[in-house]
């Protein structure tokens, strides 16, 4: 069985929550693994003075073990805000001692951090927490070697500022579009493999010393521990890439962050075009959620699956057309199901997998960008069950 369970588990877990101009919602699910290593941070509002209409999105994805991934998720972004105001804070002291009379005066407001600020503040507080979390017994006596991947948004009033350290990505539509998207941190890529040949390693079968299939990580300390090499130079470096970009509110759209459990299968341009279907069909972000987590394991990802979907105020609209064409579609996939149940001979009725190679060669139209067949594979499934409440339910695998 190796890593991989006999069935899939797909209880999920769900949250969403709205404010300052935007809606999330968010999805996980174990799939396949053994164990669920995947963890996440939604924040709206931060908590720092003058940080309120700020907020803070992350998918973390784990590997050897949850240890690392989960605390990061209760604690990065406490180490960024403190970096991060450190400056800021220094800032508006001196401001606010130039032009007034402290005697008299009342005490400062709170000063945004600059966008240079925040930069180096995020870069900081990865370092921070990857220094801080060394010291725990379990990581530095090699008892737990876990280590987490970590992919966030920060959203200020007039920027975004994307960050990633590995192979989560972050994905911003815009304008009905993929206008950016986070650059995965793989030992192939020449900068990456240049820092890990310099720091003694190699990269074999595409990992790092034919091991790790990442090359910046939280965590993974048995990789970080080249003498006479700084934290940014190891085999595996803890430092983030930061991209800062002025938004844009009557363009941007959504912002997607999700684990390469889904990107595994999903392009940026399918996963994006299927979220603008499904929220022309739903404004119900858990749901959305939901069905990328379900459609990614139906198209054949192994991995733990996490997805957070953040909505900006030009957010595609639900709209009659769209319902009425996902309702028809429907429709059409559950007497599709019927007909083939019903014509059932000698050789029995058909299994699950049967049914949905078989839809797979007929030309449907309507069906979700990006999604295809195995986006509906629930309301096909829930159709067969109804029909044939008691032949053995088939498992979810890939079928394409």
């Amino acid at each position: 069985m190796g890593a991989f369970l006999d069935k899939p588990k797909t209880e999920k877990y769900n949250s969403h929550g709205e404010g300052n101009g935007l809606r999330y919602g968010l999805s996980s699910m174990q799939g396949w693994r053994v164990e669920m290593e995947d963890a996440h941070t939604a924040v709206v509002g931060l908590p720092a003075p003058g940080l309120a209409e700020w907020s803070f999105f992350a998918v973390y994805d784990g590997h050897a073990g949850s240890r690392v991934a989960n605390y990061c998720s209760k604690h990065l972004l406490e180490h960024i805000i403190s970096a991060s105001l450190g400056s800021a804070g220094t800032q508006g002291l001196q401001s606010s001692q130039a032009g007034s009379d402290s005697s008299t005066s009342e005490p400062p407001a709170p000063v945004p951090p600059t966008v240079e600020a925040v930069k180096t503040g995020i870069r900081t507080g990865f370092l921070r927490i990857d220094e801080h979390m060394r010291s725990f017994s379990d990581l530095r006596n090699g008892m737990d070697r876990s280590g987490s991947t970590a992919v966030g948004i920060l959203l200020s009033p007039d920027h975004l500022f994307f960050i990633n350290c590995g192979d989560s990505r972050a994905v911003l539509y815009r304008n009905s579009h993929v206008c950016f998207s986070t650059l995965d941190h793989k030992p192939c890529n020449p900068r990456e493999k240049e820092r890990i040949q310099n720091a003694g390693g190699s990269v074999m079968i595409q990992r790092v010393n034919g091991s790790l299939a990442v090359s910046r990580a939280l965590g993974d300390y048995d990789y970080k521990c080249v003498d006479g090499k700084g934290p940014t130079e190891q085999l595996v470096s803890p430092e983030p890439e930061v991209f800062e970009m002025v938004r844009a509110p009557e363009q941007d759209q959504f912002v997607v962050l999700a684990c390469d459990g889904i990107w595994d299968v999903m392009s940026n341009e399918e996963l994006c075009e299927f979220i603008k279907s499904r929220l022309e069909v739903s404004d119900d972000l858990e749901r959305v959620c939901n069905e990328v987590v379900d459609t990614c394991l139906h198209k054949g990802s192994r991995d733990n699956m996490s997805v957070v979907l953040v909505c900006l105020p030009s957010a595609p609209k639900v709209s009659e057309e769209a319902v009425r064409k996902d309702a028809e579609l429907n429709k059409y996939l559950e007497s599709r199901v019927e007909e083939m149940l019903s014509r059932s001979g000698e050789e029995g009725i058909p299994d699950l997998v049967t049914v949905m190679r078989n839809l797979s060669t007929d030309s449907i139209p309507n069906l979700p960008p990006g999604g295809g067949l195995a986006s509906k594979r629930s309301v096909i499934e829930a159709v067969y069950q109804r029909l044939n409440p008691h032949r053995e339910e088939d498992g979810p695998s890939c079928f394409i």
